[in-house]
């Protein structure tokens, strides 16, 4: 019986899988989605800070954490869900040096209760930004 509800739930999810794209968020850098909606979650694959319109990207941990964060917001507003359904948070820094700096600007971006987070040092991210930041939104 509780196989035969876990595969029920499996179909749900799968059902109501969705892809959600945006002009106002860079375009993805290979074979994945911007965001994925399954059931009344929302995925939002790791933003760099890629302005949308020029390409280009900022200099600066504070700038492109507020691009990341930026990007992020753009995909949600696509669903039609705001920073404050975010339940969770992956933020990958090139440099934990930079965590402090980084976290300064990500305040800014939600209000209390905060979303889970983890922050971790990479090695290496994509076009050799400082940061990425990937996110988790419920939608009510």
């Amino acid at each position: 019986m509780l196989k035969s509800k876990a595969k029920n739930i499996v179909y749900t999810l799968t059902a109501m899988k969705k892809e959600i794209a945006t002009n106002n968020a860079p375009g993805a850098l290979g074979p994945y989605s911007q965001a994925i909606r399954a059931g009344n979650l929302v995925f939002v694959s790791g933003q760099i800070p890629l302005d949308p319109v020029s390409g280009k990207i900022p200099d600066g941990i504070e700038a492109q954490t507020r691009m990341s964060l930026n990007n992020v917001k753009a995909i949600l507003s696509a669903e039609g869900c705001t920073m404050s359904d975010v339940v969770d948070v992956y933020v990958f820094l090139n440099d934990m040096e930079d965590f402090a700096a980084m976290n300064s600007v990500y305040a800014t971006f939600f209000d209390e209760p905060f979303p889970a987070r983890a922050a971790m040092e990479v090695a290496r991210l994509p076009k050799d930004v400082l940061v990425e930041i990937k996110a988790t939104a419920l939608i009510s």
